[in-house]
């Protein structure tokens, strides 16, 4: 794709972010449909994060994606929020939409999008941890109408999810003795290089459960490989990386991603 005075930018902003494959994603996307788009990668200081976001409106960015640490910073300068963005304080997308930010977490939405056939309406999910991830599944979940959200978290604070609608229970991880219902998701950095599990190894797994572990780095955690041993069906997290970009694009272009194919790109480089 030719950069010419009719390109348009996104970018993502983070510190550290030279390790991102976002730009990756995004370019390979604005390449296969024909979008005259360009994603780069800012590395700013917390000083500089109001002026970077501010540049949005007057250099008629499409937007930014922001990760650590400035999801929740962002908030503050977002002249609209998403219902995600209300309940979790947290944004990973900004849409300049007509010279207004919109900041929104893409991170939910991706998540279930990543998920082969299921549906979370009505639905009983266990989450391990609370962290940022989490808080955006768990929010997402709860907004798509989960009958009951089990969260097991090494510090105990319930308070976190006492304004998110829906039946939420909050439990130390030394709670967890066994587990029912549709979807386990590991959303700890617990298995990204090294061969812990998040969870008790005598632990047994309803036979049609779905686990998922967010971490794409290795593809098969050993989390994943101790629920595959009891015959579940597992998901990596390459799906949500790509989907919650996809959800992006999506808010920025008006057009779909093509997802399967920087799929199988993106699997070829983590494996390389």
């Amino acid at each position: 794709m030719e950069i010419n005075g009719y390109t348009r930018l996104a970018a993502v902003v983070a510190k550290p972010i030279k390790h991102s494959l976002s730009p990756l994603i995004h370019n390979l996307a604005f390449e296969q449909i024909g979008e005259n788009g360009a994603y780069l990668a800012f590395e700013v200081s917390e000083a500089d994060l109001k002026s970077v976001i501010d540049m949005i409106i007057p250099l008629d960015m499409y937007g930014m994606n922001l990760s650590m640490p400035y999801k929740e910073a962002a908030v503050a300068y977002m002249a609209d929020l998403s219902e995600v963005a209300k309940l979790t304080g947290a944004i990973n997308t900004i849409v300049n939409r007509n010279g207004r930010l919109f900041g929104t977490s893409t991170d939910g939405a991706g998540f279930f999008k990543s998920l082969p056939q299921f549906t979370v309406a009505g639905s009983e999910i266990t989450v391990i941890g609370a962290g940022g991830a989490a808080r955006a599944i768990i929010a997402e979940a709860a907004l798509q109408g989960a009958s009951r959200i089990t969260v097991y978290n090494r510090t105990y604070r319930p308070e976190l999810f006492a304004h998110y609608p829906g039946d939420i229970q909050f439990k130390p991880l030394t709670a967890l003795k066994a587990v029912t219902g549709d979807l386990l998701v590991n959303t700890t950095s617990v298995g990204m290089g090294d061969q812990q599990l998040p969870i008790a190894a005598d632990l047994k797994l309803p036979p049609d459960m779905l686990v998922a572990d967010i971490i794409y780095q290795p593809l098969e955690t050993p989390f994943l490989k101790f629920a595959r041993s009891q015959g579940n069906q597992t998901v990596n997290g390459l799906g949500m990386l790509v989907y919650q970009a996809a959800e992006s694009f999506k808010l920025w272009t008006g057009q779909e991603m093509p997802v399967d194919m920087i799929l199988s790109k993106l699997a070829e480089k983590v494996e390389g």
